[in-house]
């Protein structure tokens, strides 16, 4: 089950602290495991991808000790300096843990274009370092904020083989979430036992159904990364085959946790007042199903028209035509929900009346259900978004002043 907070793993420390990147927040943070890990990863395919993506993209092939992670700037379109700026944070880190760089990931976010302020990080390194501990761990989330209301952490526990399996995870992400991989940025720590190629195929699987699945204004950053890192210490028998029970089960585990960051990083996007949750069902493929839920979701008229509290349902079919899937909209059935209300819109394709008070009240709430049958077939997918308000142009109007 599902818990905000996050858990004690053996062997896993972290801290965070404010390296003056940013005015007044914590801005640096590093995960560090005593032990080396098997570690996973899914990264932006923006073809402009930040220097801390393509350092991390080649390290991650290795065993891995540690994670440093800036916010305030992404290091993005920063030429060969960013590169070298990014190469400069690993080494650093690796010389204060008596490491190896190759056994550290970085990652960056916050405005693009713009040098690191080198001599600040370099001064947070140091500090960062002596103050490593399990409860530091707790400030990591805090310190890879940008424009985020709040920490997203979550943790899960399961029984595998009689070992206790702990999983932690955090991700940030408010604004240009549309992802191509996985999220702005976002990381796991777990102690279950597990061989590198399985694990890397299970993050790339959920992350098609979550973080893929996930978005905020259609726009998928320079800087997206999603990292697993198991210090594989629980007793468990190795996982090294998909077809295992202990592989589905910690599957199961795994995906829960991020799942649920996922949807936390779209109910705080900039600006957003609603989560919008399209539902899928079915539909001829599983392909077409994801299509089809992610065309409603990245609708900016869909988006507006739930800002403003307006069953215009005729723009949710007008998404799902563009989609590029086949299927007769006489055929198609929409409801609306939310809690323990619904109102049915769409009979196989014929307009339904529905209470207007009812209606009312679904659409006055924070989390909405969109339950589209296509009649095609039998594949469903999900899908997060949230709605288009005023505050995200005002936010992104003057991003540098609320960074």
């Amino acid at each position: 089950m599902i818990k905000e907070n996050l858990l004690k793993i053996e062997g896993f420390k972290g801290n965070g602290v404010h390296s003056k990147i940013k005015f007044k927040k914590l801005d640096l943070g590093v995960i560090y495991s005593v032990d080396s890990c098997t570690a996973a990863g899914v990264f932006t395919q923006n073809k402009a991808c930040a220097a801390p993506v393509k350092i991390s993209k080649e390290n991650i092939k290795n065993p891995i000790k540690a994670i440093i992670i800036n916010s305030g700037n992404a290091n993005a379109c920063t030429g060969s300096q960013g590169i070298a700026d990014a190469n400069q944070m690993c080494q650093e880190l690796a010389n204060a843990l008596d490491i190896t760089p190759e056994e550290v990931l970085i990652a960056s976010t916050g405005i693009i274009g713009k040098p690191l302020p080198m001599s600040n990080i370099s001064s947070g390194i140091q500090s960062i370092v002596k103050n490593l501990s399990y409860d530091g761990f707790n400030s990591v989330p805090t310190a890879i904020l940008t424009t985020d209301l709040y920490e997203k952490k979550c943790s899960n526990q399961i029984l595998i083989n009689d070992c206790d399996i702990k999983i932690n995870g955090m991700a940030k992400g408010s604004g240009m979430i549309h992802p191509n991989m996985a999220t702005t940025l976002a990381f796991v720590t777990t102690n279950v036992n597990i061989k590198k190629n399985i694990l890397q195929d299970l993050l790339k699987e959920i992350s098609d159904l979550t973080f893929n699945m996930i978005s905020v204004d259609g726009d998928t950053s320079t800087n997206d990364s999603l990292i697993v890192l198991s210090n594989n210490s629980a007793k468990n028998q190795l996982i090294d085959s998909k077809n295992s029970p202990e592989y589905k089960l910690f599957k199961e585990a795994l995906y829960e946790v991020i799942e649920d960051l996922a949807i936390k990083v779209v109910k705080d996007g900039e600006g957003a007042t609603k989560l919008i949750t399209a539902l899928i069902s079915d539909s001829s493929s599983l392909e077409d199903a994801k299509k089809q839920a992610k065309a409603i979701i990245t609708s900016n008229l869909v988006k507006a028209a739930f800002f403003g509290e307006d069953v215009n349902w005729g723009r949710i079919l007008c998404a799902l035509g563009y989609s590029g899937t086949d299927f007769d909209s006489d055929q198609v059935t929409l409801k609306f929900k939310s809690n323990n209300k619904e109102i049915l819109i769409l009979d196989n394709g014929t307009p339904h009346d529905y209470d207007q008070i009812v209606a009312k009240e679904i659409m006055s709430k924070d989390s909405i259900l969109i339950d589209v049958s296509m009649k095609t077939g039998i594949h469903s997918a999900k899908a997060w978004g949230c709605d288009l308000s005023y505050d995200y142009v005002k936010i992104n109007a003057c991003y540098e002043d609320v960074n």
